[in-house]
């Protein structure tokens, strides 16, 4: 006999789905860093907000990118999609002494206006010390 469950991404909940399940990523490419809002979940959300332990400012010192109206208010999240913010340059970042843990409480709606809730905790600071090499212009053109 099959058990229910009730847990976020469960195949077996009482819907017979597992709903949105919404993380905030930090995503490291060539020396670039993105916070990456992304519904893993098999259902959309819906009302998703993220607030922020700390202030995060990015691209240089110029904005505040926790502050942004897709973390404040983002109306629907599709199940599987992404929305990539970039944040800044991991040299810019570090240089400027910007905080290295940072704490992500994210809340969204799922089917039926059922609340979901979860925390993520990212420790930027496992990448100040990789290398990367920059891709010049000609090797990214094409």
């Amino acid at each position: 006999m099959a058990q229910l469950s009730n847990r976020p991404g469960s195949k077996n909940s009482r819907s017979g789905r597992g709903g949105p399940d919404v993380i905030l990523d930090v995503i490291f490419e060539d020396g670039l860093l993105f916070l990456a809002l992304r519904n893993i979940g098999d259902e959309p959300a819906t009302d998703v907000s993220v607030t922020f332990s700390e202030r995060v400012v990015g691209l240089g010192g110029d904005r505040e990118v926790s502050a942004l109206p897709l973390f404040r208010r983002l109306t629907f999240l599709a199940p599987g999609r992404e929305i990539r913010a970039f944040l800044d340059t991991s040299a810019s970042y570090f240089a400027r002494r910007q905080p290295t843990q940072i704490v992500a409480n994210i809340a969204c709606r799922g089917a039926h206006g059922r609340p979901r809730a979860r925390q993520i905790t990212h420790d930027l600071e496992i990448y100040r010390q990789l290398g990367y090499v920059r891709k010049s212009a000609e090797q990214t053109e094409g």
